[in-house]
Order: structure tokens, then C-alpha cells, then sequence
């Protein structure tokens, strides 16, 4: 009896797609933030007062493209989370790099208009990137992305 080995195939446990799923719609909150801000979208905008929406405007193109990179590289990593792709792991570290570098950024302004800001909401912003990236690694580590 000649029998190949048979490779062991790590099957997608059920939380890998509750995380997926949720990670993709949070994340695609963020994207369409990020958008509806960058092309100053008015009826997303108009939910901002003048002062506020001249604060957001103000930020120099550098804090533009590390905000991108935040939301890009989250929804990318959500969606290769749920392709069971290990690039999950690297997108989710370009978000929780572009999220933290840019909400230091945004923390640190003076002049910042009320309602402008929220550290609370930022630290959530960069705990779930972390969150995110660390699953992604696990799920990596285990051999269920590949």
C-alpha cells in the first residue's frame, strides 16, 4: 500500500468571518469618512459647522496621506482578512501606523474647533486597529491565513 500524505488544510473557523464582516463595515465607515471629507461631499459635510468644516479643510496633504493610508489599509485588510489572505496582517499594520501617526497629529493642534476632536474616539479608532492587527497575526500564526 502506497498512500501519498495528505496535507492538513486548516478550515476558516466562524469567528474569522464575525470579525471579517464587522471589521469591513467599520472600516468602510471610515473610508467613506475619509472620502465624503477629501472631496468635501456637502451633504455629508453640511453635518459640520463652518469652523469645523475649515479645520478639516486646513490639514496639510502629508496628514491627508497618512490618514488614507489608516482607512485604505483597514478595509484592504478586512477584505484580504476575509480572503484568508496573510496580507491581512501587513494592511492592518499600515492602518493602526497611518491611524496612530495621524491621530497624534490631530491631537496635538491647537485652535481645534469644539466637536472637531474626540480622544476618547480616537483611542477606540487605534485600539480596534490593534485589536485587528493582532487577530490577523493569530489568525496567520494558526495557519488559517495564508
Amino acid at each position: 500500500m502506497n498512500e501519498t500524505p495528505k496535507t492538513q488544510s486548516v478550515g476558516t473557523p466562524w469567528h474569522l468571518w464575525l470579525v471579517g464582516v464587522l471589521a469591513t463595515i467599520w472600516n468602510g465607515f471610515g473610508a467613506f469618512d475619509f472620502t465624503a471629507t477629501v472631496t468635501r461631499w456637502a451633504p455629508y459635510m453640511s453635518n459640520y459647522t463652518e469652523e469645523q468644516q475649515a479645520f478639516f479643510y486646513s490639514f496639510p496633504a502629508w496628514q491627508y496621506v497618512i490618514w488614507a493610508l489608516g482607512v485604505w489599509g483597514a478595509l484592504i485588510g478586512s477584505i484580504l482578512l476575509l480572503m484568508r489572505s496573510r496580507y491581512a496582517v501587513w494592511a492592518f499594520a499600515v492602518s493602526l501606523a497611518g491611524a496612530t501617526i495621524s491621530m497624534i497629529y490631530s491631537l496635538s493642534l491647537k485652535d481645534v474647533p469644539e466637536g472637531a476632536s474626540n480622544p476618547a474616539f480616537a483611542a477606540i479608532i487605534i485600539l480596534i486597529a490593534a485589536l485587528l492587527l493582532f487577530y490577523a497575526w493569530r489568525m496567520t500564526r494558526r495557519g488559517v491565513l495564508r
